[in-house]
């Protein structure tokens, strides 16, 4: 069975630009229709995430080892030592279960998805301001200075590969680009 004619989105942005927050209201409008890849990941679980549900925590020498072995469609050491990742399972889980495969996935990544599946929808989140994502990072309590220097950093670079997506959202009001996210997919698993 060929994978390339099965639809994907692909939601990407930098960390804090709100493509979790966008990714949770399109499975609640469409969950019949779309089904969350559950993307690895090195990291330590923030206090609110669920193994298995928002990511697979696994261990470095495990990714590595599943690297090896091909297991990944797409990978990437997002920060210094963590690796992220999406299974091939995942997207074939999804597949099987009639849904289309929603990837909440970093900016680099997205872009690999998007080389592999050209038929896929990419969207990128972008915050209204390196400024304002500053203060949405700073407000989650999870980073020293350093960590939200390096976060900062990564994202400015990240803005500038905005292009290579199919379609750009500002997120400056969560409930605006949440719609036009919405309408977004509507319009191309309606195709």
């Amino acid at each position: 069975m060929s994978l390339l004619p099965h639809k994907l989105i692909i939601i990407a942005a930098p960390s804090g630009a709100g493509k979790t927050s966008i990714v949770k209201h399109l499975l609640s409008a469409l969950p019949d229709q779309l089904g969350f890849s559950v993307s690895c990941a090195t990291r330590t679980p923030r206090t609110q995430e669920t193994d298995g549900v928002d990511y697979y925590f696994i261990t470095a020498d495990a990714f590595t080892q599943r690297v090896a072995a091909g297991e990944f469609v797409e990978w990437e050491m997002v920060y210094e030592g963590k690796y992220y990742g999406t299974l091939r399972s995942e997207l074939e889980r999804i597949w099987q279960l009639q849904q289309t495969p929603l990837l909440d996935i970093d900016v680099k990544g997205g872009l690999k998805i998007k080389a592999q599946y050209p038929q896929s929808l990419s969207v990128f989140i972008e915050p209204p301001s390196l400024a304002v994502l500053r203060e949405r990072l700073a407000a989650r309590g999870t980073e020293t200075e350093a960590s939200l220097q390096v976060r900062l950093d990564k994202a400015s670079e990240e803005c500038s590969y905005r292009d290579r997506f199919d379609h750009v959202i500002i997120n400056d009001q969560l409930g605006v680009a949440c719609a036009q996210a919405l309408q977004l997919v509507q319009d191309y698993l309606s195709k």
